[in-house]
């Protein structure tokens, strides 16, 4: 049976671990050839071994997302090897314990985490675009999948910088597909809920996990392969009358009122639901 991918060539980032890597596996399972991209060298080499043991067509490139020289010269590098560029995967984002502890409300926020985030979740994307773009056209488009959040639909407490950029990062999303769809290009925008990488499984306290799933209308929570399924199908002809589009995908997190976990257990206590 012919695979969905079958003869493109993508490009997804931070794709050392998590989502990312298991994006990668994901489109490479579907008959992409996939070009794992990082800042983490060794990681997303190791990403990459991984892959080829099991069967798939992988390459790890590392560079870095706020370099745009660095950019430039591995899309070089990516279509001297493979001729092409069809996919691109905009997952990388900066979510390091240092970036957090510096990314509060407003009042507290640290500038420089501030900066940080601007410059890796979103600036990063767009330079990777801006030079994949003139690629992908050439070879008649492609699918572009960029990995927003609910703290980029809606307001918190906290992580100011990491919600506004992903708020930013939905725009440039309906920005490029606006601007080079009549050029065969598709840029959908994912916005993923809380997932349980192996880093979140570890990291998060249990208590986080128990609130987060009381607003999540699915029984469990999220797996990095709930994600990279909803890449790979926007990666496919199969989606290609999606454009300039935002797909939640959170197990229903942001598709409710914020006080349906309150009234639960109102109308449990009530036997009744009846307002």
């Amino acid at each position: 049976m012919l695979k969905s991918l079958a003869n493109k060539v993508a490009i997804v980032t931070g794709a050392a671990t998590g989502i990312g890597l298991e994006s990668a596996r994901v489109l490479a399972e579907h008959g992409a050839t996939v070009v794992l991209a990082d800042i983490d060298a060794t990681g997303v080499e190791h990403a990459a071994a991984l892959l080829v043991r099991e069967g798939l067509a992988a390459f790890p490139l590392a560079f870095d997302l706020t370099d745009e020289a660095q950019i430039a010269a591995s899309v070089c590098q990516v279509v001297e090897k493979y001729g092409r560029i069809d996919i691109v995967h905009n997952n990388a984002a900066i979510q390091t314990n240092a970036q957090r502890a510096g990314d509060r409300d407003v009042i507290n926020i640290e500038t420089s985490a501030w900066d940080a985030a601007m410059a890796v979740n979103v600036r990063g994307p767009m330079l990777l675009c801006k030079h994949a773009l003139p690629v992908m056209i050439s070879n008649g488009g492609g699918s572009i999948i960029h990995s927003s959040s609910g703290f980029g639909l809606l307001g918190e407490v906290t992580l100011t910088a990491y919600g506004s950029s992903k708020a930013a990062l939905i725009n440039l999303s309906r920005f490029i597909a606006t601007q080079y769809g009549k050029s065969g290009i598709r840029s959908n925008v994912v916005a993923i809920g809380f997932v349980l990488t192996q880093n979140a499984i570890e990291s998060t306290p249990q208590a986080v996990k128990d609130i987060l799933l009381q607003h999540t209308l699915n029984p469990t929570l999220g797996t990095p392969r709930n994600i990279a399924d909803v890449v790979a199908f926007l990666a496919s002809d199969k989606s290609v009358f999606i454009n300039g589009a935002l797909i939640p995908v959170d197990g229903g997190f942001t598709a409710h009122q914020p006080s349906v976990v309150h009234f639960q257990e109102l109308f449990a206590s009530a036997g009744s639901n009846q307002l």
